[in-house]
């Protein structure tokens, strides 16, 4: 169970990963290495899955977003394919989803060409692909990694819990 103190830390963490631990430790009235000890504990535990820092897509060329929704034969279960989409460096997100689709793929890329080629060359001929669909975005009003936090810490728990 997380507690209150808890859950305002990681709530300053995901506003700004780097914010340094007297800054954490002043903003919910705690010991610097208190807040650094509960931040470990968090780590520990898997509530805190890791940082990274977000880098301009337009800073190096991959500005078009497209999801693709890529249908596999369901008969070729020799690979899990899913892995195999994933260690597409353009590949920013794989997910297998219900329905006939299979799997919904999030992809950068510089341009349109750039993304037939990923598609023709990388992802068509990763897998045994039935079919392909591509949605281009044209632009993006929200883009995030954040998890919304509860207020009430009553209502947290494990997902292992139950």
């Amino acid at each position: 169970m997380i507690d209150d103190i808890s859950i305002k830390i990681l709530n300053i963490l995901q506003k700004q990963a780097r914010i340094p631990n007297v800054e954490v430790a002043r903003q919910v009235g705690m010991a610097p290495s208190a807040v650094l000890e509960r931040i470990r504990k968090l780590e520990k535990q898997g509530v805190i899955d890791g940082y990274e820092v977000r880098l301009n897509p337009e800073y190096f060329q991959f500005a078009l977003i497209a999801f693709v929704m890529v249908q596999t034969d369901p008969a070729d279960q020799t690979q899990n394919w899913g892995q195999a989409f994933s260690i597409l460096p353009e590949v920013q997100e794989v997910h297998f989803i219900s329905g006939a689709d299979g799997y919904l793929l999030k992809v950068r890329a510089a341009n349109p060409h750039d993304l037939e080629k990923l598609l023709r060359e990388k992802i068509l001929t990763a897998a045994p692909v039935r079919s392909c669909k591509t949605h281009i975005v044209l632009s993006t009003e929200k883009e995030t990694a954040k998890i919304p936090l509860p207020i009430n810490t009553a209502m947290t728990r494990s997902p292992h819990s139950e």
